[in-house]
């Protein structure tokens, strides 16, 4: 995948003026990113194109097809029947209609409409693994698929019923339904019937021959569509809740010292390593952390000659103390989640593939999402994971007896005539249980369909869906650390805070104020969520946490 500023290269569906190919992106079916994904998808003046050489390709896999065919060769989906009917014999004469019905038939999903970006996400990945040049689609087919995108119209794609083994066949049947002008899709802003989108963007129908149908619905594309924007935000989240870590320990009066990197070179997890050097560096300045000195020379005051307890701990909580310990497996594991999702984006994922070098048409099992799906599992765990982090140091925030001597419940004015923010917490709580109940894997969960032929199934978009849940979930938890901790670092007095959280502070109260009267605090986090979620929260900072 590359971009292209120069005007000399060719678009697959005809001439393209200067202009118009400064926004241009050639697909190669290779070296698309998740990062590009998103990228692509939130900025609808980028079009999509191939190369020549690619063209070159997509045809040659399609004239061996047509080969094939010729010498009478018996291929699944060309001249036998699909699924629970693979036993039948379909003779190439009724290409068209059997084509035709097989989208029909596999478009059944239900429920809610996926939103935009994941539906043109979806699109684009599926332009992306047919530009791969072993799925025998026709040119001709393939750039109208390319001109649908383009061109802004966006299937509507219901969310629920893709078991996710013959791939997502009910979603790209949706897509596939509006190319050939049925179904419906959303274009300039309105709902209007597939045929009717085309007309008005100019678009002529497709016509299915023999596989087109199979080769526009058999894979993985929307499951790795939605994997593929969710991995970016929670890489993004993570990132962004280092920095909320930070001020959170120097709200609870934290001591800085187990994160000093010369401890975590005794432990060669990177993942680790990277978020101790991270909450090191941005703590580094902070006169707000507390040190083990400190405690030390309280408890020496003591002078105790039998045992004695004391209100100054040498050690703080897990909580606090083994962040870099959580957070590192976590990191290490979106690390892997990512280079998942992009082999998947970057795959031929459809049944049968004719491949140009060997002129030969391959059965096989690409259309299996459990590599998704279970990425997808790895990710919720990653996600609900950090929402118990941050729900146990909001419990420590909100008790006095844990919390070196923060008032209740953040209730500096009025204590008990006022409940401070304690109705935030029965928030927080409540959805960090609901994300361990949701966390329950996807990806064992297969039943047997289709006449015992579709026996083993994925569950991938399942799975995929409930991570976006949880993510969703999860920002609102951590939501409610950061209005903590701000509330918390206010008590204490912001001038001892670093200069990275200083920021942070300052970002934050754009947003909600110092709470010395109690209201209904979801506004604020609704908006804090929000911040969170694009990295508004961030403005003004550089940056630097990595995995």
């Amino acid at each position: 995948m590359t971009s292209n500023n120069q005007n000399n290269q060719p678009d697959a569906s005809g001439s393209t003026s200067a202009e118009d190919k400064k926004n241009l992106v050639f697909l190669d079916g290779k070296s698309l990113t998740t990062a590009e994904v998103l990228r692509i998808v939130r900025d609808p003046g980028i079009h999509l194109t191939i190369s020549s050489e690619t063209a070159q390709r997509i045809t040659a896999s399609r004239t061996i097809l047509d080969k094939l065919i010729q010498e009478k060769k018996i291929i699944y989906g060309v001249n036998t029947g699909v699924g629970g009917f693979v036993n039948w014999l379909i003779p190439t004469d009724f290409a068209q209609i059997f084509q035709e019905n097989l989208i029909a038939a596999v478009a059944t999903n239900v429920g809610p409409i996926l939103d935009n970006e994941v539906a043109r996400a979806s699109i684009l990945i599926r332009i992306n693994s047919l530009a791969r040049g072993c799925s025998a689609i026709s040119l001709t087919n393939f750039n109208k698929l390319i001109n649908l995108y383009n061109s802004g119209i966006i299937p509507c794609i219901p969310s629920k019923g893709s078991l996710g083994a013959s791939g997502d066949l009910g979603p790209l049947a949706c897509i596939a339904l509006v190319c050939v002008g049925k179904w419906k899709a959303e274009y300039k802003g309105q709902i209007l019937p597939g045929d009717e989108a085309l007309k008005q963007a100019g678009i002529e129908p497709m016509k299915l021959s023999y596989k087109e149908g199979l080769s526009l619905v058999n894979g993985t594309s929307v499951m790795t569509s939605l994997a593929a924007l969710l991995i970016e935000q929670s890489i993004k989240l993570i990132n962004t809740y280092e920095l909320i870590s930070c001020l959170t320990f120097e709200a609870l009066n934290a001591k800085i010292n187990p994160f000093n990197p010369i401890v975590h070179e005794q432990k060669p997890h990177p993942g680790q390593r990277s978020s101790a050097k991270n909450i090191w560096r941005i703590l580094s300045d902070s006169k707000m952390m507390g040190t083990e000195s400190i405690t030390e020379k309280q408890l020496q005051s003591y002078n105790a000659i039998s045992p004695l307890s004391t209100m100054y701990p040498i050690e703080d909580a897990y909580s606090i103390r083994c962040t870099p310990h959580i957070l590192g497996p976590i990191k290490e594991s979106l690390a892997w989640i990512k280079s998942v999702i992009t082999n998947e984006i970057n795959s031929s994922n459809d049944n049968p593939l004719v491949i140009p070098e060997e002129s030969e048409a391959f059965h096989n099992g690409h259309f299996h999402g459990q590599y998704i799906a279970m990425a997808m599992d790895h990710l919720s765990i990653d996600l609900t994971t950090l929402s118990n982090l941050s729900d146990r140091r909001i419990d420590r925030l909100m008790d006095k007896n844990h919390s070196n001597g923060l008032p209740s419940f953040l209730c500096q004015e009025l204590p008990g005539l006022r409940l401070g923010l304690m109705g935030g917490q029965f928030m927080a709580t409540s959805i960090t249980s609901e994300n361990r109940s949701l966390c329950n894997p996807v990806s064992i969960q297969s039943l047997t369909s289709t006449g015992d032929f579709q026996d083993i199934v994925s569950l991938g978009l399942v799975a995929a869906r409930r991570a976006q849940e949880i993510y969703t979930n999860t920002a609102y938890v951590i939501a409610f650390e950061l209005m903590c901790s701000a509330q918390a670092a206010e008590i204490r007095g912001t001038h001892l805070l670093s200069s990275s959280t200083s920021i942070l502070f300052k970002n934050t109260r754009k947003i909600v104020p110092y709470l010395s009267s109690d209201e209904c605090l979801t506004p604020y986090l609704e908006n804090l969520a929000l911040a969170i979620k694009s990295s508004e929260i961030l403005s003004g900072l550089d940056n630097e946490t990595s995995f």
